[in-house]
């Protein structure tokens, strides 16, 4: 009897920018959450790992973990190529929605940019679950977090999974009154799937179970 070979889903995870976001140790906790889930898993600590398409064209879920960088036109432009023919993208905090201010095309891909923190990191919040029929949120609780509560620019296109509500900390943004902001969202660019979580200040914030779970779902459900 043959024998069918059986290919592993690949990932890459390209780590680096501030320090202060824990990227390589996010990365690692990532990674392995991938090979408890059968993935091959590449870790770079270089954005020249966006410049060869063809390598990018062949995984099936990129990961960013870079914040306040600057990316080429043209790495910016493969991974913009690669998730529209079907690549996934996944990512959490700065590493994905503060990762290269100055490049609008990162930003329509990945369906926002943060633009504040007000409180900064400590900040007691609550991170409140949608109902919705997407598998990403099924059955996870609200729950309560103590770190940066992102405020987020986001495209009305998303759907959004998870919100939090502001203000928790004074600010002059206050006085526009109470809003619900993104925090777990879900995109689509081209055939690729993109998933987004706000939460990740450094990698201790996955230690709360839910946010753990909502980013091994999201990686899972963005991967082609």
């Amino acid at each position: 009897m043959s024998k069918v070979a059986l290919m592993s889903k690949t990932a890459l995870i390209v780590w680096g920018g501030w320090d202060g976001h824990t990227p390589k140790e996010t990365g690692e906790l990532f990674r392995d959450i991938l090979l408890s889930e059968g993935f091959e898993v590449t870790m770079s600590d270089t954005l020249a790992a966006y410049e060869d398409l063809d390598a990018l064209m062949s995984l099936n879920l990129i990961i960013p973990m870079w914040t306040m960088g600057k990316i080429s036109n043209e790495q910016c432009g493969n991974v913009s190529r690669a998730v529209a023919s079907g690549v996934g993208l996944a990512g959490c905090h700065g590493g994905m929605c503060d990762s290269f201010r100055d490049s609008t095309e990162w930003q329509f891909m990945t369906g926002g940019q943060w633009v504040a923190h007000p409180g900064n990191d400590g900040t007691p919040y609550r991170v409140n679950i949608r109902s919705s029929s997407n598998p990403i949120v099924a059955g996870i609780p609200d729950f309560g977090v103590s770190s940066e509560q992102y405020y987020v620019h986001v495209d009305p296109s998303n759907e959004v999974l998870a919100t939090t509500r502001f203000p928790v900390a004074d600010g002059p943004y206050a006085a526009n009154g109470v809003v619900d902001v993104p925090v777990v969202w879900t995109r689509r660019w081209g055939k690729g799937k993109v998933f987004y979580n706000s939460l990740g200040h450094t990698y201790k914030v996955f230690d709360i179970p839910e946010a753990k779970e909502l980013m091994r779902r999201g990686m899972l459900w963005a991967a082609r």
